[in-house]
Order: structure tokens, then C-alpha cells, then sequence
């Protein structure tokens, strides 16, 4: 896997909304974002500025607007965000986490049924 940016807790906003509709332009990005933050479009602009220079957004410019687009899917960037946080605060012990997560967690019949068989198929032959 090619190395992957590292993405801000506020720049994963500006993704979601690029992984869910593009090609998209910075307009549409700051309206989506209006509903759910009380960013600036300034603000907005930077961080599409940055995702750009992490190489994390490509952009083609259409007339007097630029077109954003991911270069990363997102995928791949929760997968490393996901390994990155079982690291840095499990040392990468997924037992430990995931015991930790059960202990912590009131489940469903459903959800523990659903756990058990995506444990089955882990299983090896």
C-alpha cells in the first residue's frame, strides 16, 4: 500500500464530503460543511489547500471553478488511520483493544451473533 497522508480530525470532514460527491467544487464543500460546522469559507479553503498539498485531493479547474477530487480512497485511509490508533494506544494489541471495546460496550443479541460469525471466518482451516 502506497504511503498514505496524514489527514487532521478537521481535514477528515472536508474528505467525507469529497469521498461522498465528486468531482465537487470548494462552494459545494462549504455549504455541505455550513450544516454541521461554523467554519469560514477561508477556512474551508485552507483545508482543501492542505489536503491538495498532502496529496490527499487532485483538482481540475473548470472555467472559473476548481473541481476537487480524492487521490486516496477512504478505504485505505481508515485502514491506517485504524492501525495508527491500535498502535500509538494499544501498542498494537488488537486482543486487548477489542476485549477493552467488549467490556465496554452493552451489545444486542444480534451484535454478539454478528461478532461470533465474522470471528468464524477468521478462523483458520
Amino acid at each position: 500500500m502506497k504511503q498514505l497522508p496524514q489527514i487532521s480530525e478537521t481535514e477528515w470532514q472536508v474528505m467525507k464530503v469529497i469521498w461522498t460527491k465528486s468531482p465537487i467544487t470548494a462552494s459545494l464543500v462549504i455549504s455541505q460543511l455550513e450544516e454541521s460546522t461554523n467554519w469560514k469559507p477561508k477556512t474551508v479553503k485552507t483545508l482543501l489547500g492542505r489536503l491538495v498539498k498532502k496529496n490527499a485531493l487532485g483538482f481540475e479547474k473548470e472555467n472559473r471553478e476548481y473541481l476537487y477530487y480524492p487521490l486516496v480512497s477512504e478505504q485505505d485511509c481508515v485502514k491506517a488511520e485504524n492501525q495508527s490508533f491500535l498502535k500509538r494506544v494499544y501498542d498494537g494489541a488488537f486482543n486487548v483493544m477489542f476485549a477493552r471495546f467488549l467490556e465496554e460496550q452493552q451489545l444486542s443479541d444480534k451484535e454478539i451473533d454478528e461478532l461470533k460469525r465474522i470471528l468464524e471466518e477468521k478462523k483458520p482451516e
